[in-house]
């Protein structure tokens, strides 16, 4: 019965999945103005050659440096999770 219910579950999902992949737009983007904009000022405003860099660190700086911070915790978090403890010492779940 959980077989059941988990291929049914895994049925739907697939199924919305699908749906929202083919309601994607596809193609030319409608409004082109910000991209014509960031290509004809990024060197000017931000001193960088390439434009997908000056876009990143300096028009989205912040952004870039919240989801930097989220991989870094979630760096430090798994490592803490996965780490060895040191000859001679238990673990605190092997009590």
């Amino acid at each position: 019965m959980k077989t059941l219910l988990n291929i049914f579950a895994l049925s739907v999902l697939g199924a919305a999945m699908l749906g929202v992949a083919f309601r994607l737009p596809y193609g030319e983007p409608e409004q082109t103005h910000m991209d014509d904009y960031f290509l004809l000022n990024a060197q000017r405003d931000t001193g960088a050659n390439n434009v997908v860099t000056s876009i990143v660190f300096d028009y989205r700086g912040f952004d870039t440096l919240g989801e930097a911070t989220v991989l870094f915790v979630a760096v430090v978090g798994i490592s803490l999770i996965l780490r060895r403890t040191h000859e001679g010492e238990e673990a605190a779940d092997e009590e």
